[in-house]
This record gives C-alpha cells, sequence and structure tokens, in this order.
C-alpha cells in the first residue's frame, strides 16, 4: 500500500464516522416528523366531528337569535305603549298639580280673610271683657276711696 491508498482509506473512514455521526439526528428528526405526522392526523380525525358540532350549535343559535328579535320586537312595542302611557300619567300629573295650586290660591285668600276676621273679633271681644272688668274695679275703687273719705 502506497501513501495515496493509505490516505484514501483515511478520507474514506472519516467520511464514514461523519455520515454515521450525521445518521443519529437525520434518524430522530424522521421519529419527530413521524409523531407530528400522527399528531396532524388524530388532530384531523377529531376536528371534523368537532367542526359539524359548532356547525349545529351556531345554526341552534341563529335560530334562537331570531326568536329573540322576534321577543325584542314585541317587547319594543310594549315599551312604547308604556313610554306612552307613561307620558299620559305625566300630563295628568302636571294638570292635577295646576289644579291643586289654582284651588290653593282661591281657597287660601277667603280662609286667610275668615281666620284674621275670626282672631280680630276674638281679641276684641277679649279687649271689651278686660275694658269691663277694669271699670268694675275702678267703680270699686273709687267707692272705697268716697266711703274711705264719709268716714273720716
Amino acid at each position: 500500500m502506497d501513501a495515496g491508498e493509505i490516505a484514501g482509506l483515511i478520507a474514506a473512514s472519516a467520511f464514514l464516522v461523519l455520515v454515521l455521526v450525521l445518521a443519529i439526528p437525520i434518524f430522530k428528526l424522521g421519529r419527530t416528523v413521524d409523531a407530528a405526522t400522527r399528531a396532524i392526523n388524530d388532530l384531523n380525525e377529531r376536528t371534523g366531528p368537532l367542526l359539524t358540532n359548532v356547525n349545529e350549535t351556531v345554526e341552534g343559535v341563529n335560530t334562537a337569535l331570531g326568536q329573540v328579535q322576534v321577543s325584542l320586537d314585541g317587547v319594543n312595542v310594549q315599551l312604547a305603549k308604556v313610554d306612552t302611557m307613561t307620558s299620559h300619567a305625566q300630563n295628568v300629573t302636571a294638570s292635577v298639580a295646576n289644579l291643586a295650586t289654582v284651588v290653593s290660591a282661591a281657597a287660601a285668600n277667603p280662609l286667610i280673610k275668615v281666620a284674621s276676621f275670626g282672631y280680630g273679633l276674638r281679641k276684641a271681644a277679649s279687649a271689651r271683657r278686660h275694658a269691663e272688668e277694669e271699670r268694675d274695679v275702678r267703680a270699686t275703687l273709687k267707692q272705697r276711696r268716697k266711703a274711705a273719705r264719709a268716714a273720716r
């Protein structure tokens, strides 16, 4: 064997070692790709029924939303009626308040006058009674003085 053949043998051995070293990660990568492929296939098998169920659910929700929309339309009609009734009640309340103001203004003036007249009448009667009592007391005192002068 000459030097060229030995160099070729060393180069072939080095290439073989390189191939073996690179084969191990490639082999592991192949297993990883196989596992990923199985996971994707499994996911595809499970996704089909799920999508079918989702479609059925969405259709059910759309049907329910249609019914809710019809119910909401009915509620809106009822709310419009309630709004009308509330407006009428507010008008009636305002009218009653105005009427109460007018009645109280009309009734308050004569009532105040009658109350004032009654107070004045009581005051005058009381003053007259007191005046009569004072006259009686003065007359009595005057008679006592006269009697006391006459007795001296």
